[in-house]
Order: structure tokens, then sequence, then C-alpha cells
């Protein structure tokens, strides 16, 4: 089976009622966490991004809390996964800002991880790479906002 456009999707969107448009909703919540949580931003977190992004550090905190620091595999692990589900997140607000916060959040908590992070290479490279996607973010910012970040930037540059 092929996937429809999302143009096709959005013209028969279009002819559905709002009854059947709410059961096709509900029916795609069920069947994915990602949809569910996508839902559940876009319902009730929308509305006020600077909550959604505190909500994110926190859980960020909590798990590099939880990094196994036994050795660098398991820290490179823990540090991908924490990773990978805040790209989710960031993928859900669809927000420079937001993207640009929680990126640099993460690379000051790379920062101050111990043990350093300089001593894997892997690790390192994963920070420079986040970095250089702050970059390339901030570029795209108003100017007022590309300047108050650009010293945090420049923060995790000299650290």
């Amino acid at each position: 089976m092929r996937a429809a456009s999302s143009k096709e999707i959005k013209d028969e969107l279009g002819r559905r009622s709002p009854k059947e448009l709410l059961d096709l909703v509900l029916r795609l919540a069920r069947f994915k966490k990602e949809n569910k949580e996508l839902l559940t931003y876009l319902l009730f977190e929308i509305e006020d991004e600077w909550a959604y992004v505190q909500s994110i550090k926190a859980l960020m905190d909590v798990q590099f809390e939880e990094i196994n620091r036994k050795n660098y595999y398991f820290i490179k692990k823990g540090m991908r996964k924490t990773l990978r589900e805040i790209k989710k997140y960031i993928r859900y607000s669809n927000a420079k800002e937001t993207e640009v916060e929680i990126l640099i959040y993460f690379c000051q908590k790379v920062q101050q991880f111990s043990p350093t992070y300089k001593r894997s290479r892997v690790i390192t490279n994963m920070y420079d790479r986040q970095l250089k996607l702050i970059e390339s973010r901030l570029g795209k910012l108003h100017e007022d906002l590309q300047f108050d970040y650009k010293e945090g930037v420049e923060g995790l540059r000299r650290g």
C-alpha cells in the first residue's frame, strides 16, 4: 500500500465531517506513542512554549543523572538516547528558538558532565555537531535573539 501525499490527505480531510475528523484523530493517537505525544503538545502545551522548554530541560536533567558512568561506552549510549529524545520534542515544537534553547542546554549538560566528555572522541564529535547545528539555526532567528544566544554559544566554545 502506498502512502497518500500531503495534498491528497488535506483534500480528503476537507471533505470529512467534524465527527469523522475526531474519530480519525483518536484512532491515530491510539497507534503510536509519538502520535499521542504530538497531539498532547498541540492540544495542551503549544500556548506556553516557555513551560514546554522548561519541562524538556527537567527531563534532560533526570536523564543525565541516570546515565551509567562506568565507562565511556555507556556514557555515549546515554547521551545519544537523551539527544534522540530531545530531538523528537524539538520536532513537535517546530520553533527555532525552542530548538536553539534546548540544544544549548544539552551542550551545557555535556560540558558539566563528569567524567569529562573530552576524553571520548565520539562524545566530542557529538558535542561539536550540536554546536554547529546551533550556529546554523542562529542565522534563522531574529537579530535580537541571535545576539542573546551567541553569548551562550561562545561560552560553550570556550568550555
